[in-house]
């Protein structure tokens, strides 16, 4: 029993023992696992430091290189900034000059274009200087036409009438037309002349083209205008300026034609000079071609003879009128004149016809006058008396037919005329009508002028008013004869009551 107990121990303490021994290995081999679990942990963390080192050297160089290559990449940056810096100086200074040196073509190209400028408007002033001279030279021209006339003409006188003596009067004409055709005249002036003579009453006749009222310049001169474009612009000349200039070189050429013919031909041969002055025309109501004459003129030479052309107060219109000339008022606007003679150009024949003013071989019916021809006549007539009158326009008269002035300081005034050129007995309205228009100009004085009578209702009419005056058939024949020296025929076709036959005749 103790035996089994000493075994029991023995196994227990074996047991033990043995319990103990692995108790003691396994602490030896967990002393082993940790020691081995240090050393491993040992390496590990020696290698992860080590690791870590490398790591961190790996880092510190790669650091490094990040900033070697941040410095190189600053530096090669600042490099190419400076660079950049440069070229941008550069190109900085090249378009600066390239800048400077636009600013300076545009400069002179701007100074070009102002001198361009300059000069075209120094150009165009000047030229509207010159075209303005030419428009003065022309005018001074046209007002010397007269003044200018061809010298040496008297000696063509022998030859010519040598010529009427060796191959009659074709042959003079035909020498007096070439002696003529050489007188020199302003450019446009001179234009188609013919000629015929009639040795018997040593009469020569001149029918003469004159200018259109073209050869009066349209423009009075010309200024420079600053538009856009700049340009020299005509000033136009008035229309009242127009007619008058034309009026003037009318007459002055119908008083240079009549010259230049009695300066070529000898007194013995040519005694008178018949002058009509037509012009080629379009009619401006029909545009059918016209040749109305606006000036026709007989004259002796020893009337002629004591004109003085040469003297600038000469007035070529008074001195028409002065020659009894037949003058149209208003050419400018081509109202013809009846002719105081015409001749067939085909045959160079004369051909009379009534004479207004002067009077023919043959006494003019009074009545058988177109109303322009009697106007003019009338016209003649009160200027003879010592009254200043002229003739008004047709179709812008206001019914007045003539207009005149008596210069008297106390019983002159302004005159309405008005002539009728009636076979029959002259209506009372048309003497009241007189009355309006007298009273609508303020008249000093009416006339009515008629080839025929008036009834008592209008003269007693013409007495109250105290202003009027009615001059009927025998007292415009009587008239004629005493101022104008015209002895008038009355074609009416009845004789009045109260007239006698004479009074017609």
């Amino acid at each position: 029993m103790a035996r089994k107990k000493l075994l029991t121990a023995q196994l227990l303490q074996t047991y033990q023992d043995a319990k103990t021994a692995k108790a003691a290995e396994e602490k030896r081999l967990q002393q082993e696992e940790a020691r081995r679990a240090r050393a491993a942990e040992q390496e590990r963390l020696q290698k992860e430091r080590a690791a870590a080192k490398q790591e961190r050297e790996q880092a510190q160089r790669w650091v490094a290189a990040q900033r070697e290559k941040k410095r190189q990449d600053a530096e090669r940056a600042r490099k190419v900034e400076q660079v950049e810096r440069d070229l941008a100086r550069r190109q900085a200074a090249r378009e600066k000059e390239v800048e400077q040196k636009e600013k300076e073509r545009a400069r002179q190209v701007q100074q070009a274009a102002r001198l361009a400028k300059q000069e075209q408007v120094e150009q165009l002033k000047a030229e509207a200087v010159e075209r303005t001279g030419q428009v003065q030279a022309r005018e001074a021209a046209l007002s010397r036409v007269l003044a200018d006339r061809s010298p040496g003409l008297r000696d063509h006188r022998v030859a010519v009438e040598r010529t009427l003596a060796a191959g009659g009067a074709t042959a003079f004409v035909e020498a007096v037309e070439g002696v003529l055709a050489g007188c020199g005249y302003p450019a446009g002036l001179r234009r188609a002349w013919r000629l015929a003579y009639a040795p018997e009453s040593r009469e020569l006749m001149v029918d003469v083209d004159l200018p259109g009222q073209d050869v009066i310049p349209a423009a009075a001169g010309y200024r420079y205008k600053a538009a856009d474009p700049p340009a020299v612009v005509p000033q136009p000349r008035k229309e009242a300026e127009a007619k008058k200039l034309y009026k003037r070189l009318v007459a002055r050429l119908a008083l240079r034609a009549v010259d230049e013919v009695l300066a070529v031909t000898p007194p013995s041969v040519v005694a008178s000079v018949a002058f009509n002055g037509h012009v080629q025309a379009k009619d401006r109501a029909t545009g059918k071609a016209v040749r109305p004459c606006l000036v026709s003129v007989r004259t002796e030479r020893d009337t002629f003879d004591e004109l003085i052309l040469d003297e600038p107060e000469l007035d070529p219109v008074m001195c028409l009128r002065h020659l009894n000339a037949i003058v149209s008022q208003h050419p400018y606007d081509l109202e013809p004149v009846r002719p105081v003679v015409t001749f067939d150009l085909s045959k160079y024949k004369f051909v009379d016809e009534i004479d207004v003013v002067a009077g023919l071989d043959s006494r003019p019916d009074l009545v058988a006058l177109d109303p322009t021809e009697f106007e003019h006549l009338v016209r003649r007539l009160f200027e003879a008396i010592g009254l200043k009158a002229w003739v008004t326009q047709a179709s812008r008269d206001d019914g007045i037919d003539a207009v005149a002035t008596n210069e008297d300081p106390i019983i002159g005034g302004l005159c309405i005329i008005q002539a009728k050129r009636y076979k029959n007995v002259v209506p009372a309205e048309a003497v009241r009508a007189l009355a309006g228009v007298m009273h609508d100009k303020a008249a000093a004085k009416g006339i009515l002028v008629t080839t025929s009578w008036f009834g008592t209702a209008s003269k007693d009419f013409a007495q109250r008013t105290g202003r009027m005056e009615l001059i009927d058939g025998r007292g415009l024949k009587a008239l004629l004869k005493e101022h104008l020296d015209i002895d008038a025929l009355i074609g009416l076709p009845k004789l009045p009551t109260g007239w006698h036959p004479q009074d017609l005749r």
